[in-house]
């Protein structure tokens, strides 16, 4: 479920060139501060997967809302 999540997200993913360098940025739109910037777009997509499931696991640990992707919930339930 987490990565078929992860994947969702991915597919929600901008990219572009930034003129001022030539480098690529990306962000997912539906996850707030989610964002990479690197020389290549591999290397851009790379890190906006690893940024994500950085994000994903701090949500988790604060008790943050995670939004809805593709019908996809990430949902945070208190042990017994």
């Amino acid at each position: 479920m987490l990565l078929d999540y992860f994947k969702a997200a991915m597919r929600h993913a901008r990219y572009e060139i930034l003129s001022d360098d030539g480098s690529f940025y990306g962000e997912i739109p539906e996850c707030n501060g989610v964002y990479a910037n690197a020389k290549t777009l591999e290397s851009c997509r790379d890190e906006l997967e690893e940024v994500l499931e950085e994000w994903v696991l701090f949500r988790v640990y604060k008790n943050l809302p995670i939004p809805v992707i593709e019908g996809y919930e990430i949902s945070i339930r208190e042990a017994a």
